[in-house]
């Protein structure tokens, strides 16, 4: 068992199986030694677990959910990595993280919502997952998600 795997069992993380593209393009793209993956939605089992905007207000996906939903993204954007390197110990580094949560217009916590991406990237690959970011509010996403992930990885 490989180092990473141990680390993903030990947080009782099983990656899922990568998802597929809503459209004309692959869900990771190798580049010299980064890894650089398509946007990845909160996909469960082929559904999105929620849609709408992130926000405070009824009928709104509650940011605590969209946080959740953030670090699907990012299980979803590892396993996209795992099908193009092979092991996720190959990565060296995870160097950037591209969070895009669709917000009500009142809805200022994009930050906290893509923490849910950043805490499990630091909780499997530790010094490794410290990454820089951005947090961005939009109007609408893909399928009418609540979150977006992209991410780069550095890998040997």
């Amino acid at each position: 068992m490989s180092q990473i795997d141990a680390r993903l069992a030990e947080l009782g993380i099983e990656l899922p199986s990568v998802v597929p593209p809503v459209a004309t393009y692959v869900p990771a793209v190798v580049s010299g030694s980064l890894v650089f993956t398509s946007g990845q939605l909160p996909m469960v089992s082929g559904a999105l677990p929620a849609t709408g905007k992130v926000g405070d207000g009824h009928g709104l996906v509650p940011a605590a959910d969209a946080q959740d939903y953030a670090r699907q993204c990012a299980l979803n954007a590892l396993a996209a990595i795992q099908a193009v390197i092979g092991s996720l110990d190959r990565i060296t580094q995870v160097v950037k993280v591209t969070g895009f949560v669709a917000s009500d217009p009142s809805f200022t916590g994009q930050p906290g919502v893509v923490n849910g991406a950043s805490q499990v990237l630091g909780e499997i690959f530790g010094d490794r997952g410290v990454h820089a970011r951005s947090a961005v509010g939009v109007a609408v996403l893909p399928l009418d998600s609540p979150v977006e992930l992209e991410l780069i990885v550095s890998f040997a």
